[in-house]
């Protein structure tokens, strides 16, 4: 209970004379919003000040909402003020004044603990060992939570709405047929599917396309997940599924690779080393469509402070143009590059809902820090899409008949080599999916 709350709120007021939103205390007392409307913060414990003072911007916001000490009646509403409204520049005597009300207010406390869910890698990047690592802290949630959400093929990527499809499964069904059709499948061919998730899409083009997949993930539980539903459809003689890291990879050529949501999480530091690895593993005149998240503005930093920790720790959306020059130098060949920046966000509108139906059992299988994660990500990543701070590329290549193989790259864990300095962050940094 806040022992001095008047002086406090008075402060709070004075230092923020604009305000798109309103704040409750716990204690039931409220600072309106000065344009009457706007979304609700309730403010459930002195933490949620805490949070943020110790990590200013977003990582601090993240943590307060994360832990349950900071709500918002309007997650969605939260996010857009977060995006556009700026807090005034507060000179030092105010800055001053308002520290002591807040101390008044909240007495001595220790700095609270950060949320069990948050993730903080060390050593090297994009080592084999730290990606991983990764993945694990990603999926380790359960498949049973991501089925809340996601459609019954279990595909974890960007669905197609742009042709015609109103439900998610039709616009998932649509997008693994369009993929196969780029990669141009016909029976009998050996394909690799690069993050193949839980198999969607190593099912669809076994059943439709009369191929045999080879598809690898990091995560062995997706993997169980994959290999189960591959048994259940009579495919464990076509479609073999693996836990292994796509530079371990050592068994091509492939008539065909496909990559889906799998880019982003290469990094800069690997990217060329990860383009060399597929015209090694694809045979001359084969086909290569990758398909994957990139950020669209030059300077923008790779991603937020709450996807690093909470999300995809090293999710790194790189720049189409960059992704590019490293299928370029590789030796492969562009044909058609094509965007589904809006589908993403449709997707994403579609996972949120799904998410929010089932919440209580969300919170049952990952409890509540994990769901609140999962609900902020959704929407986060959405207004990624939407404000212009990333797209989704399906870009499809060939690897021209007689051109050289690559070179095997060399592992990034018996190497030397980071990704240089760190980029620069932003407050209003967007959250990032997978592809």
């Amino acid at each position: 209970m806040l022992s001095r709350p008047e002086p406090f709120l008075r402060e709070l007021e004075s230092a923020i004379p604009d305000r798109p939103f309103a704040v409750r205390f716990w204690d039931g007392r409220t600072l309106p919003a000065t344009n009457g409307a706007g979304p609700t913060f309730e403010v459930r414990s002195p933490d949620a000040f805490a949070h943020v003072l110790l990590s200013p911007g977003q990582l601090g916001l993240g943590r307060a909402y994360v832990s349950g000490a900071l709500d918002v009646d309007d997650l969605d509403g939260g996010l857009e003020v977060m995006e556009r409204w700026r807090p005034p520049e507060l000179e030092r005597r105010e800055q001053v004044r308002l520290a002591l009300a807040a101390a008044r207010a909240f007495g001595v406390r220790r700095p609270p603990h950060v949320p069990k869910a948050e993730l903080r890698l060390r050593g090297r990047r994009h080592t084999v060992e730290r990606d991983a690592r990764a993945v694990r802290h990603h999926y380790d949630v359960s498949n049973e939570f991501f089925a809340l959400f996601l459609d019954e093929s279990m595909t974890y990527s960007c669905a197609i709405f742009s042709r015609g499809a109103e439900t998610l499964e039709e616009a998932q069904r649509d997008k693994l047929e369009l993929v196969c059709t780029k990669l141009d499948l016909r029976e009998g061919q050996r394909v690799l599917d690069i993050g193949c998730g839980w198999g969607s899409f190593a099912i669809h083009a076994a059943q439709h396309h009369g191929v045999s997949v080879v598809g690898i993930t990091l995560s062995e539980p997706q993997a169980e997940l994959a290999r189960k539903r591959v048994a259940e459809r009579g495919l464990s003689d076509r479609i073999e599924i693996r836990v292994q890291d796509y530079r371990a990879i050592d068994d091509g050529p492939f008539d065909a690779v496909g990559s889906i949501g799998m880019v982003e999480h290469v990094g800069s530091s690997q990217i060329d080393a990860y383009a060399r690895q597929l015209v090694r593993l694809v045979r001359p005149g084969g086909r290569v469509l990758n398909h994957g998240i990139g950020r669209l503005r030059i300077g923008d930093p790779e991603a937020g402070a709450f996807t690093q920790r909470y999300i995809f720790p090293d999710g790194a959306p790189l720049h189409l143009s960059r992704i590019q020059a490293a299928l370029e130098r590789a030796g492969l060949e562009t044909h058609h590059v094509e965007d589904f920046r809006n589908d993403y966000a449709e997707t994403l509108r579609h996972w949120a809902r799904r998410l929010d139906d089932n919440l209580d059992e969300a919170i049952r299988l990952g409890g509540p820090e994990r769901t609140r994660v999962w609900r902020l990500y959704l929407r986060g990543a959405r207004r990624g899409f939407e404000t212009g701070f990333t797209s989704v590329y399906q870009v499809r290549c060939s690897r021209p008949i007689g051109a050289r193989r690559s070179a095997a790259p060399t592992p990034q864990s018996s190497r030397p080599g980071s990704d240089g300095a760190a980029p620069r962050r932003s407050q209003a940094q967007p959250v990032q999916p997978s592809g």
